[in-house]
């Protein structure tokens, strides 16, 4: 999909279908415990997938909704931002960042170093662990002497490919890349698939959370990484990114991150999917 052919975009205040006019976004004012200061009508164009749940989801109006959805939006209200929702494939997200077609990506995107050298980063929203998720019945682990000859799908591009690529591949493990988390799951309901591997969260507050899943369960404990080199590829958390010469920008968003774990706002939203903390220590 062309960036520039995207799903109609959304406001974060009032949930309606708005065209956005392509303007361009002013300078930030980087003035330290402040709110950053805009032009009538300009815009803050966040990037989010709409095919990952909980985290994000499109409704069949074409509205994004999902726990990433909230936080961006909450973040806009706090520091009385106009934002707006772009629907952008996930490997075309750091691209359409770079190029300006977005101003940054509210999408579960974990922190990483490989990343970094990319773009900038809040600090993290939430822990983003992996998961095996496999058959409730089957003996299977997170462990290349458990997958070896085994089909383990996950989603292209994404924090579960690097370390699957990186650690399992070369030991005898099929990987399966998908452009979409959900057809993983698909294949993996289907039989075609032993595994997938996944966030943890992603899995537990998504495709585990509903009726396909009820034969599935993740197989093992979290992933957090063994060794300091997966610990590496695993990341930081999920972060909100923006181009490295945003600076400003990262630092409202991060004062308003902060400001709703503050008063209450983001663990309202945690509860709106999760029964357990996901920030982590």
């Amino acid at each position: 999909m062309n960036v520039d052919a995207v799903m109609p975009r959304t406001t974060a205040t009032s949930g309606r279908t708005a065209s956005l006019p392509g303007l361009a976004l002013l300078a930030l004012l980087a003035l330290a415990g402040t709110a950053d200061v805009r032009g009538e009508g300009d815009e803050l164009r966040l990037a989010t997938e709409g095919g990952y749940p909980p985290f994000s989801v499109t409704a069949p109006d074409g509205s994004l909704r999902g726990l990433d959805i909230d936080i961006g939006n909450a973040i806009c209200a706090e520091m009385k931002l106009r934002c707006v929702w772009v629907k952008v494939e996930w490997e075309r997200m750091i691209p359409a960042l770079i190029s300006n077609k977005v101003d940054a990506i509210v999408a579960s995107m974990t922190i990483t170093t490989e990343r970094k050298t990319k773009v900038a980063f809040t600090s993290r929203y939430y822990a983003t662990p992996l998961a095996l998720v496999g058959r409730s019945k089957e003996s299977l682990g997170p462990e290349p002497a458990s997958l070896k000859g085994r089909k383990v799908g996950l989603e292209r591009g994404t924090v579960a490919d690097n370390f699957a690529t990186r650690f399992w591949e070369g030991e005898g493990v099929e990987i399966i890349r998908y452009s979409l988390q959900d057809e993983a799951y698909v294949d993996l309901v289907a039989g075609r698939l032993d595994g997938v591997l996944t966030d943890y969260w992603q899995a537990h507050g998504g495709f585990l959370h509903g009726p396909e899943g009820r034969d599935f369960a993740v197989r093992g404990a979290k992933i957090h990484g063994r060794s300091a080199e997966e610990r590496e590829v695993i990341g930081e958390g999920a972060g909100i990114a923006v181009r490295k010469g945003d600076q400003a920008l990262r630092r409202t968003l991060d004062q308003g991150l902060a400001a709703i774990r503050a008063n209450g706002v983001y663990d309202g939203i945690v509860r709106r999917y999760f029964a357990e903390d996901i920030y982590g220590p």
